[in-house]
């Protein structure tokens, strides 16, 4: 017999899609920041992408990523087809125009493990941060 889930139980979401990360903490998509960008149009952008291309791409939106120094930070996770190829979590900041359709175009190949990084998004690759450091080591404070 099958009763509703007990409280607590997860459940096993699988996807094809790689995953897109974006940052919307404390500095990312803060206008006072980088009054320069428009972070409104840059989320719109990546939203239509994810909806237009479920089995491509999965957004999800975060609280703070880390560096928040290289502010608008996103992360692109290998699909499950890119990891078992060898793909790793990218981490790209700061995109402009060019570089956001340069990234659909990346994750329509298949994104990490499955397509290299074009060399435009390669500008913007940058480190992660560990758990309580910036990007270039130094403790947060």
């Amino acid at each position: 017999m099958s009763g509703p889930p007990a409280v607590g139980a997860h459940e096993l979401i699988t996807t094809t899609a790689a995953g897109l990360v974006t940052c919307r903490g404390c500095c990312c998509g803060n206008p006072a920041k980088h009054p320069d960008v428009d972070h409104g149009g840059e989320l719109r952008t990546l939203q239509q992408f994810a909806a237009d291309h479920p089995d491509t791409v999965r957004l999800t939106t975060s609280d703070c990523l880390g560096p928040c120094e290289h502010a608008n930070v996103l992360v692109v996770r290998p699909s499950p087809d890119g990891r078992r190829a060898g793909g790793r979590p990218v981490w790209l900041a700061r995109l402009d125009a060019h570089a956001l359709r340069t990234l659909q175009v990346w994750l329509a190949a298949g994104g990490p493990g499955l397509a290299d990084v074009p060399e435009y998004l390669a500008l913007h690759r940058i480190r992660p941060s560990r758990a309580g450091t910036t990007s270039e080591g130094s403790p947060m404070l």
